[in-house]
């Protein structure tokens, strides 16, 4: 009874948490041209819930933008996490994978950097490369700004759900990506994530055998520590994660997995009976064994 009361009181503050700032991705506009309407949320009465709560599905996402979120002075790490909501790369889970993470980072002392990235796109990357493009500008910005925002410029990492967990494995793998038009002083900042969560990923193992990694995912001994979470009865495949992190184990690129028996697809972390919830604390041991966050962060 605790625990799904400390859930409620810690869903309901997601709405109350302290945004310190809303910046473009590209102030002078995005690479690409976007002919699509104007950004929507197109929920609909009808739509599945999640824990009893609808969830926002923004679409028509042309211009991208970073919202940080401070964790509290008084706890305040100086780690950082950057936020990609999933959704398809139709839509932006916004609030179940968005701003509701970003008041549990807040809560564990780290800051949270939430991105509103384009969709909808036709394809992802590596046929389309608008989403890596958002993905890089969004750890530039928030590197960029570590020292007004007080951040540890070597503790960013990201955290994706769903398509967002596929854009931060790819951005994982290819920090370095350049588009043909991009300008020289543009990758000045580094776009490489310190670490990579990936919670219910999708697009990672090819269809439809699901054996080998989809082209584009491509990692290497330098890929970022990785983490990453699914259930077996995910519709969205289990296969995604078992046949990343074996590729990442044979690179010898520090990894963790985690899969449970049931929880399916899309839950966040808003709490359910299924163990799989609960994975937020799974992610905190997990940044502390990485050493992200240590019991010294604040002196840093």
């Amino acid at each position: 009874m605790r625990i799904h009361l400390f859930f409620a009181c810690f869903l309901i503050s997601s709405y109350g948490i302290a945004q310190k700032a809303t910046l473009p991705l590209w102030p002078n506009g995005a690479p690409e041209p976007y002919n699509g309407g104007p950004k929507t949320d197109i929920t609909k009465p009808t739509d599945r819930l999640v824990a009893g709560r609808p969830l926002a599905h923004l679409t028509n996402i042309s211009k991208p933008t970073l919202a940080f979120y401070p964790a509290p002075a008084e706890k305040n790490t100086g780690a950082t996490i950057v936020v990609f909501p999933g959704g398809g790369y139709r839509i932006l889970a916004y609030d179940l994978e968005g701003t509701e993470v970003c008041t549990w980072l807040n809560s564990i002392g780290v800051n949270c950097a939430l991105a509103q990235y384009r969709v909808p796109i036709q394809k992802h990357f590596p046929e389309d490369t608008s989403d890596l493009e958002d993905a890089q500008q969004a750890v530039r910005i928030t590197r960029s700004h570590a020292s007004e925002w007080k951040l540890d410029p070597h503790r960013i990492g990201v955290l994706g759900f769903s398509a967002g967990g596929h854009l931060v494995v790819v951005l994982g793998n290819h920090p370095d990506f350049k588009r043909t038009n991009e300008p020289a002083d543009e990758a000045a900042v580094s776009a490489r994530p310190d670490f990579v969560v990936g919670i219910y990923p999708a697009y990672l193992a090819e269809p439809p055998a699901l054996t080998q990694l989809s082209r584009g995912i491509d990692p290497s001994a330098s890929t970022p520590p990785t983490f990453l979470l699914q259930a077996e009865d995910d519709p969205v495949h289990v296969e995604n994660v078992l046949v990343y992190f074996q590729a990442l184990k044979q690179l010898k690129v520090p990894a963790e997995l985690h899969v449970y028996a049931e929880g399916g697809h899309g839950y966040g972390l808003r709490p359910s009976p299924l163990p799989v919830t609960r994975w937020p604390a799974l992610v905190e041991t997990w940044l502390h064994t990485i050493h992200i966050l240590t019991p010294d962060a604040n002196a840093k």
